[in-house]
């Protein structure tokens, strides 16, 4: 599954679903109408992931660049972390490593590694690797709720490539520096208006297949969906035609929780409309990032 990929970073994490729950206020078994099954078990197996997995960024503490060296532990510590001695996480030469107590083992990207009883996650290209320290314990937690099932929102879309495409760095949905490249536009109709949106081709964890993603803005952000926007996928169709299913669409982590940076929102990605449709944001103070 596309989300269990992504967690390697969970970039996951990685990507689409979560449990069918409802709008504020309404019945979940009312909001649960007319879910596919499939889209329905990728929510409720999300849901899951975030409610229990030792990566989920409800136990996210902090992201903090290693540079060539971070110090871990004690209160004078770059990230001090209660309860442990100290130690050192190294980059040299794009490969990483964890000192605790004089031993040294490797750490590899996109892995969890342990450091007493926190878990340590780093990611992003050699050079700009940032960690991210996750605790032992859920800082709250609140499953995902999501607009009721809207059939109107899902397309069967073509994908007009760019001719020459451009890789560029920027923000993936878990926080984490990517080198994504353009992949083209699809468009999609809405009213009397055919929109463009921008599709780019994201890296997957540790070198696994790369996803089409979108990272749109619409009519519901700061009025029911996250301010920033919502990302989601093409699935392929066949015969070079991809499904774009606004149903799927979800936040970044960075609605989750503010330990982690928010993507800016794509230059031009923004639908004239209130697309009612996939993850909502159920509120907690956190920041728009600039435009």
């Amino acid at each position: 599954m596309n989300w269990l990929r992504r967690r390697g970073r969970e970039r996951c994490r990685r990507a689409t679903f979560v449990l069918a729950v409802a709008l504020a206020g309404t019945p979940p078994a009312i909001a649960a109408q007319g879910v596919p099954e499939e889209l329905r078990r990728e929510r409720a197996e999300y849901a899951n992931w975030l409610a229990t997995a030792p990566s989920s960024p409800f136990r996210a503490l902090l992201q903090h660049p290693i540079g060539r060296s971070v110090s871990l532990g004690p209160a004078s510590t770059d990230i001090p972390l209660t309860g442990l001695g100290p130690a050192t996480l190294e980059e040299k030469g794009g490969t990483l490593s964890l000192t605790v107590a004089g031993a040294t083992r490797p750490v590899w990207r996109d892995r969890l590694v342990s450091l007493g009883s926190y878990q340590l996650l780093a990611q992003g290209p050699p050079g700009r690797t940032v960690v991210t320290v996750f605790g032992p314990e859920r800082k709250g937690y609140a499953a995902p709720e999501h607009f009721p099932h809207a059939p109107r929102w899902r397309f069967e879309v073509s994908l007009d490539p760019v001719k020459r495409p451009t890789a560029q760095r920027l923000l993936a949905p878990d926080g984490t520096e990517v080198e994504a490249t353009e992949a083209g536009t699809v468009t999609v109709p809405i009213g009397d208006r055919r929109v463009p949106l921008r599709v780019l081709r994201m890296p997957g964890a540790g070198g696994e297949e790369s996803e089409l993603e979108i990272y749109f803005q619409d009519q519901t952000n700061g009025r029911g969906s996250y301010p920033a926007g919502r990302f989601v996928n093409l699935s392929p169709a066949g015969e070079g035609r991809y499904v774009l299913d606004l149903n799927r669409a979800r936040n970044a982590f960075c609605a989750y929780n503010s330990a982690y940076p928010c993507p800016a929102p794509w230059r031009g990605n923004r639908l004239p409309a209130i697309v009612a449709a996939g993850e909502r944001y159920a509120g907690g103070g956190l920041s728009n990032p600039p435009q």
